[in-house]
């Protein structure tokens, strides 16, 4: 197998809608392990104008042909500029791999059937003179899957060799605006699904006790001065979501501002810091019955939410001692964990190597995803990799070309 080595810069922006994370790598292979050496990773957050014009965008909120249009092009450019900011530090790249701004997953009946990401790949192209891929949840999605989570196929190939190991399933658990779980076991079956909100409700809820001056409960302060009121927290568990069985997604469009609304009328009045006790508490309860029912003995841990000690503190309660760890504990910087699984979904595209588990996301098989816009220059693919590819080694330090 020829070691296809190539430089990738991966671009996205998740469910909380922060900002941009972008990560560079280099990635080669070796047989049939994905060589991935982190080369470096920043945020870059959104101005409060563009953020709030994509809060508006989320659903409930109503939007039009037009608003999605300006946020293409704004999250484009925002896209572009942070791209070459990549490229200005970590030195140039072969393609880009963007993940976009999801605005709406669109699920009925358990089935996904669309799926819209914003963030104009042609500006970003423009911008800094390179091939991009985007859209990449699309095909997928028109295969049968859910379009997601694509976490899978990282930590399939990351962690693979760990549940070998200890004869265990492993659990990649990702705390961003959605929680989702991937389980890996010594076989070959992947099974990942989101298993409900982590800090969509959790930000929603601190700009409203805030009154607007906070977007997140900030290293857990409200939620570790309140108490967790059992009736919210009874009631937000009978969301028939939580229940329903794997491959499953979910997002903004069902946990929303509206979604809150629903589960505390009727209630005695909340304190600000119950009210946030409570949703840490419901985030670590689903997530932690997902993991015992898969029968994970190790959950590493990544995305914002591991930032938030009262969230983290929850999970060490409902998880059996000593199981939970991070993505830096073993190797992979959590803080840009999702920036480098969209770059390594680029190469895995570039190298003609599909990138879906189909046990992951439903999909009735293996896809290459995304669609591509030329850069600067014609393309030139390179020649399609070839054989399979079953892990992933993280690299110390990236070679140099």
């Amino acid at each position: 197998m020829t070691s296809h080595r190539f430089r990738v810069l991966g671009l996205l922006s998740g469910t909380s809608a922060d900002g941009i994370d972008v990560a560079v790598a280099e990635l080669h292979a070796e047989d049939e392990t994905v060589v991935l050496a982190p080369l470096g990773t920043f945020e870059v957050p959104y101005p409060a104008e563009l953020r709030d014009a994509i809060l508006d965008a989320l659903p409930p909120h109503p939007s039009s042909a037009g608003a999605l249009t300006m946020l293409d092009t704004r999250v484009g450019q925002a896209f572009g500029e942070a791209a070459e900011r990549g490229i200005a530090e970590h030195g140039p790249v072969d393609v880009i791999s963007s993940l976009g701004q999801t605005v709406f997953h669109w699920v009925e009946n358990g089935a996904a059937l669309g799926t819209l990401q914003l963030g104009q790949p042609a500006w970003i192209a423009e911008r800094t003179g390179a091939p991009v891929i985007a859209d990449l949840r699309i095909r997928d999605i028109t295969a049968g899957g859910q379009g997601a989570p694509l976490a899978s196929t990282l930590d399939a190939l990351w962690l693979r060799g760990l549940a070998e190991q200890t004869g265990r399933p492993v659990a990649a658990l990702n705390l961003g605006g959605i929680a989702n779980i991937t389980v890996v076991t010594e076989g070959d079956a992947v099974l990942a699904y989101d298993t409900g909100p982590a800090n969509a409700l959790l930000d929603l809820a601190a700009a409203r006790v805030t009154g607007g001056e906070r977007h997140a409960d900030v290293d857990g302060r409200l939620a570790l001065a309140g108490s967790v009121r059992m009736d919210l927290l009874d009631r937000l568990l009978t969301d028939p979501y939580f229940a329903a069985a794997p491959p499953k997604s979910t997002g903004k469009e069902h946990f929303h501002g509206g979604y809150l609304d629903t589960a505390l009328a009727g209630l005695p009045p909340l304190d600000g810091e119950d009210l946030l006790a409570t949703l840490t508490e419901l985030t670590a309860v689903t997530v932690a019955a997902e993991c015992r029912r898969r029968g994970a003995a190790t959950v590493v841990t990544s995305g914002g939410g591991v930032a938030n000690p009262a969230l983290m503190a929850a999970l060490a309660r409902h998880l059996p001692a000593g199981s939970l760890c991070t993505s830096d504990d073993l190797g992979l910087p959590g803080a840009g964990k999702e920036a480098y699984l969209t770059a390594l979904l680029g190469w895995l595209s570039w190298c003609g190597v599909p990138a879906t588990l189909p046990s992951a996301t439903g999909a009735r098989g293996p896809r290459l995803l995304g669609a591509l816009t030329p850069g600067r220059h014609p393309l030139s693919l390179p020649a399609p990799l070839g054989g399979a590819v079953t892990r992933l080694r993280v690299a110390e330090t990236g070679a140099s070309r």
